[in-house]
C-alpha cells in the first residue's frame, strides 16, 4: 500500500523559526586553469627498459592519483593562509619502437606543485569533541592552533602531448616523496633520474578550484523538517525495461555550440604556480 507524505511549501516569508547549525563556511576560494607544460614521468625499472628504446611515443590518458594539501599562516598578514598543493598524476603511453611492432602500453607517475594565497580568518580557540575519548588521545593530534581547512577540486586533466627527451632537457623534477600506496600502483620504486637515458615530457591541462573554509556557527531559518514524499519500492522491472525508460542521449552525439559552452567565469589571481 502507498503512503502518500505531505510536503511543505518552503516561502521566503513562511519559516518556521530560526536555528543555529554549525557547518563550514567558505571564506575564500579561486579558480585556475593551468598548463603544465613539459611535466617529467617517472617510471619503474620494466617500464623505463621500454623508454630507452623508443623511438617515439603518445599520450593516451592523464587521471589524478592524489592530492596533497599542507596549509600554514603567513607570518606578518593576520588571517591570510598559504596553501601549498601536490598532485600526483598517473600518465598513459603508448611507446613505439619501431614502425612495425605494436606500441607497448606503459604507466609513469608525474609530480606538479602549486601554491595558492588565500583568507582564512582568525581563531584562537581549541577545539574539544565527544567523538573522541581520552583513551584514543594522541599528543600528535591535538590541536594547537584552530586553523581553516583547505580543499582542492580538480577536473580530470587534458592529455595534451608527449614527447621522448634528455634528462637533462626535462624540467626539473619537485622534491618531494612519493607515498608508498601510489609506488605499489606502479608496482615499485621509480628509477632515479640520474640513472636513465632518455625520459617523457607530458603537457597537461588542469581546471582546479582551491577553498578555504572554517568550522562556524550559523543562523539559518527553518522552514519545516525533511520529511520524504515517496515510497522505497523495490524494482521488478528486466534490464530490458529499465533500459526502455532511458531517454536517448541525444547530446552525447551532438557536440553544443559555442554559446552553450562558454562561460563567463575568469581565473583568480591569487593562484600561482611554483
Amino acid at each position: 500500500m502507498t503512503e502518500n507524505f505531505s510536503t511543505f511549501s518552503c516561502q521566503d516569508n513562511q519559516f518556521k523559526e530560526s536555528v543555529c547549525i554549525n557547518a563550514y563556511r567558505i571564506y575564500d576560494s579561486c579558480a585556475d586553469k593551468d598548463c603544465l607544460e613539459n611535466l617529467r614521468v617517472n617510471f619503474n625499472e620494466s617500464s623505463q627498459n621500454i623508454i630507452d628504446q623508443a623511438s617515439s611515443v603518445r599520450i593516451r590518458n592523464a587521471s589524478v592519483l592524489n592530492t596533497y594539501v599542507d596549509l600554514e599562516p603567513i607570518p606578518f598578514r593576520r588571517g591570510y593562509y598559504s596553501i601549498d598543493i601536490t598532485y600526483f598524476f598517473e600518465v598513459d603511453l603508448e611507446v613505439f619502437i619501431a614502425p612495425s611492432v605494436v606500441p607497448a602500453n606503459v604507466s609513469g607517475l608525474c609530480v606538479f606543485n602549486k601554491k595558492a594565497v588565500l583568507y582564512g580568518s582568525e581563531g584562537n580557540v581549541k577545539i574539544f569533541s565527544s567523538e573522541r575519548s581520552s583513551a584514543d588521545f594522541d599528543i600528535t593530534n591535538s590541536s594547537l592552533r584552530n586553523l581553516p581547512r583547505a580543499t582542492v577540486q580538480v577536473a580530470a586533466p587534458v592529455a595534451l602531448s608527449a614527447k621522448l627527451c634528455d634528462p637533462c632537457e626535462c624540467s626539473r623534477q619537485p622534491q618531494c616523496r612519493v607515498p608508498e600506496h601510489i609506488c605499489r600502483r606502479f608496482g615499485g620504486e621509480f628509477v632515479h633520474s640520474n640513472s636513465v637515458n632518455r625520459t617523457v615530457a607530458v603537457t597537461l591541462g588542469l581546471f582546479s578550484i582551491v577553498q578555504i573554509e572554517r568550522n562556524v556557527q550559523m543562523r539559518i531559518p527553518a522552514y519545516d523538517f525533511c520529511i520524504p514524499n515517496k515510497e522505497c519500492v523495490a524494482s521488478n522491472d528486466t534490464p530490458c525495461d529499465l533500459f526502455s525508460r532511458i531517454e536517448f542521449p541525444t547530446e552525447e552525439f551532438f557536440p553544443p555550440r559555442f554559446n552553450e559552452s562558454s562561460s563567463n567565469q575568469g581565473r583568480c589571481g591569487n593562484c600561482s604556480n611554483t
